[in-house]
């Protein structure tokens, strides 16, 4: 540390998914724990894996993650708290946990709060709809399909990666359901002629049903109602039609796009407060190909690494880094039995290559376990580990 300094540099990273809780560790790895306070602010105990929970809907038990093992000593502090509040200007962050409200001061803040559940302002949604964006939601999505008698009709809303994975979890765990998509777009379009047609297929042998090019105006407690005056018979409805940031970035006055995503540089970093950095969802980041990043795992954490070694170079003095953000494939379970794996561009075009099947399925249960690896082993990768601070940022001076 730099002469006359009297405190540890404060640190705090705000959200425990992929994107945080990567960051955190990764942190303490880069970083001397004499000159740093890390802090880590979720509102669960454990580790989330937000990428199976449509396999958690359905039934099946995930291995617990607690953040106390997870972290047991890395330096990180952890505290169980949900964020009501940021003040940017005043570099404080309100929290709200078992002890009550609390106001958390920070030098350097990493915002990877990541996304909710979006419904698009269509009417009476949040009433009647289930969704499966967190781990809550998931479970009560799981309580409800236990209540269903054979023969009922669930819709799953939505057809992108989400929609996709979970209603093919949905009809191959409960083939006693009538169980059907509806897609805006027509079914997996998105993608390569020959991964469309894969879904094509498994959907017919799972027995869903597709409702192409349709779209959701309006939700009952026993059916919907599209745009075409159509309605749809339903006693459960599935709501993955995208995600949506949380209001705290622009509430506490970051810049944020007109989704509400943070606009950040190529080093993750706020344009509005260059002392709050941006990983995941939250943050409306460039990939190296020139087009937005969309919000997924695959480019949550990478956001999230470029974040951290971005702290770490300005508070080291090392030279700033760049981490790869592009595209390589999507992968998409298809059931427990079979999967997609559509190889794409950097920019995310689908590619006319893929892999299906079982082997696609093995792929990609070895990403996901790769995932929560590198999250619970954030220095594996690290070769530059606890350097010193030399000084503070002239952002962070008279703080």
């Amino acid at each position: 540390m730099t002469a006359g300094t009297t405190r540890k540099h404060r640190i705090l990273v705000l959200g425990a998914g992929y994107a945080g809780a990567s960051a955190a560790g990764r942190l303490a790895k880069r970083l001397h724990r004499d000159d740093v306070e890390i802090t880590l602010v979720d509102a669960e105990e454990d580790f989330v894996e937000r990428v199976r929970n449509h396999q958690l809907a359905v039934g099946r038990e995930l291995v617990r993650r607690p953040f106390g093992a997870m972290f047991e000593g890395s330096g990180v502090r952890l505290k169980c708290a949900k964020v009501t509040a940021l003040e940017a200007d005043r570099r404080s962050v309100r929290v709200e946990g078992a002890a009550g409200e609390e106001e958390l001061a920070y030098d350097t803040l990493l915002y990877a709060l990541g996304s909710r559940w979006n419904d698009h302002g269509v009417r009476n949604a949040a009433e009647h709809v289930h969704e499966i964006s967190s781990r809550a939601g998931a479970l009560r999505l799981r309580s409800h399909l236990d209540s269903l008698a054979p023969g009922r009709k669930v819709l799953v809303v939505g057809g992108g990666l989400t929609g996709i994975e979970a209603v093919t979890e949905i009809a191959e765990s409960r083939p006693d359901l009538d169980v059907a998509l509806a897609a805006r777009g027509g079914l997996g379009d998105w993608l390569s002629r020959k991964g469309a047609a894969h879904v094509r297929k498994v959907f017919g042998e799972l027995g869903v049903t597709a409702h192409e090019h349709t779209t959701v105006t309006a939700v009952g407690a026993d059916r919907v109602k599209t745009a075409d005056g159509t309605v749809i018979a339903t006693d459960a409805t599935v709501w993955t039609t995208g995600f949506a940031t949380h209001p705290i970035a622009e509430a506490g006055g970051l810049r944020v796009t007109e989704s509400g995503q943070i606009v950040v540089d190529a080093m993750m970093r706020s344009v509005s407060h260059p002392e709050v950095y941006v990983g995941g969802d939250a943050g409306r980041a460039m990939g190296d190909a020139g087009k937005p990043l969309r919000m997924s795992c695959a480019t949550g954490t990478p956001m999230a690494w470029q974040a951290v070694d971005a702290i770490a170079a300005e508070l080291t003095g090392l030279k700033l880094p760049k981490v790869p953000l592009r595209y390589f494939n999507q992968c998409i379970s298809l059931g427990r039995r079979d999967g997609l794996i559509q190889f794409v561009t950097a920019d995310d075009t689908s590619k006319e290559r893929v892999l299906t099947g079982r082997t696609a399925a093995f792929y990609k249960e070895l990403v996901c376990r790769a995932a929560v690896w590198a999250v619970a082993n954030p220095g594996a990768t690290v070769l530059s580990r606890g350097r010193r601070v030399v000084g503070e940022p002239a952002a962070a001076a008279g703080a």
